[in-house]
């Protein structure tokens, strides 16, 4: 015990050996052990996938009020990182799995839409609108879910629509278009908003770069609303961690697609994981061999049971995620 409690000092600071006994009479049945670390584990990753979803929520609403992106990509990765570093400790695959229909959805709260950015959706739209042949630019990296406002959302389907099928654009076409879609029925439009949108008088600049603006702001607010969805699936303590990080990353598949045409719209290289630099982090083989050694139950005459078995898997450590030099 003495030599634990000095080995661990040299990693935590403020070890004791009471506070040691303490954790051994907190832990009187040494054959349940295997079921004790169960359950560290099961807290440490639980506490890992909170602390790293809240650093993505927070990056995202500093991009969000500085106009960055850089932030949110980072911690979007850190998080995608750790959530399949965590499936495999646990003994899982790291892929994406739907909560069951009985799960309830997290609560979604709006967020607040800064007027610039309003006013850059409607900037576009108007290009758009006068250059239609500039559709065939964005069409592949731009979706109608990118607007952060309905209305611009169904200008932009009508726009593609129109295109698509290789009918005129103006004014005109695209307020029928809004029109057949229910878009005025429903009131998210009405006809003088789309007019004055798609003035061809009133709009010229480049569609590429506020469109690039617009993914951007998309990318922020798409992390924003993946972290909560996130945590909150991290604070419920009765899923188990392989559904916690199944759960986890299948809320992470809209923020990865707005990340990847992100990428394309700006021509940026996916951040290099930090799982690549893994071999060089992991402590060395004879720590390793130590560390099982030492959680293994000794049980004399007895053959290896399951429980045994799952006493063998590392212990997760939270270790931190190092920014890649690119």
């Amino acid at each position: 015990m003495t030599d634990t409690v000095a080995e661990a000092s040299k990693h935590t600071r403020g070890l004791t050996a009471s506070y040691a006994h303490a954790l051994v009479a907190a832990c009187p049945r040494p054959e349940h052990a295997v079921v004790y670390g169960r359950m560290v584990l099961e807290g440490a990753i639980h506490r890992s996938v909170a602390q790293h979803a809240t650093r993505l929520h927070q990056a995202a609403r500093a991009d969000a009020i500085r106009g960055g992106v850089e932030e949110t990509v980072h911690h979007a990765q850190v998080l995608s990182d750790v959530l399949a570093d965590l499936a495999r400790r646990w003994g899982g695959e790291p892929r994406p799995v739907a909560p069951p229909a009985s799960v309830p959805p997290p609560p979604v709260h709006p967020q607040a839409v800064d007027e610039h950015l309003l006013a850059d959706e409607e900037f576009l739209l108007g290009c758009l609108s006068a250059r239609p042949q500039k559709l065939d630019e964005v069409v592949g990296w731009l979706h109608p879910g990118d607007f952060a406002d309905a209305g611009h959302q169904q200008i932009y389907r009508s726009l593609g629509a129109l295109h698509h099928r290789g009918e005129p654009i103006d004014q005109l076409t695209v307020l029928w278009e809004t029109q057949r879609r229910g878009a005025l029925a429903d009131r998210t439009l009405d006809a003088e908003r789309v007019l004055r949108i798609c003035d061809p008088s009133a709009f010229a600049g480049s569609a590429d770069y506020v469109g690039e603006q617009v993914v951007r702001a998309a990318l922020v607010r798409t992390a924003a609303a993946s972290a909560r969805q996130v945590r909150a699936l991290a604070d419920d303590e009765s899923l188990a961690p392989g559904r916690l990080t199944g759960y986890a990353l299948h809320a992470l598949g809209p923020l990865e697609e707005v990340r990847r045409r992100w990428r394309i719209a700006t021509g940026t290289q996916a951040e290099p994981s930090p799982a690549a630099d893994q071999t060089a982090a992991d402590p060395p083989a004879a720590r390793i061999k130590a560390a099982r050694s030492r959680s293994r139950p000794h049980l004399s005459n007895a053959a290896p049971t399951a429980a045994s078995t799952a006493a063998l898997r590392p212990t997760v450590l939270d270790r931190p995620h190092r920014r890649s030099p690119s």
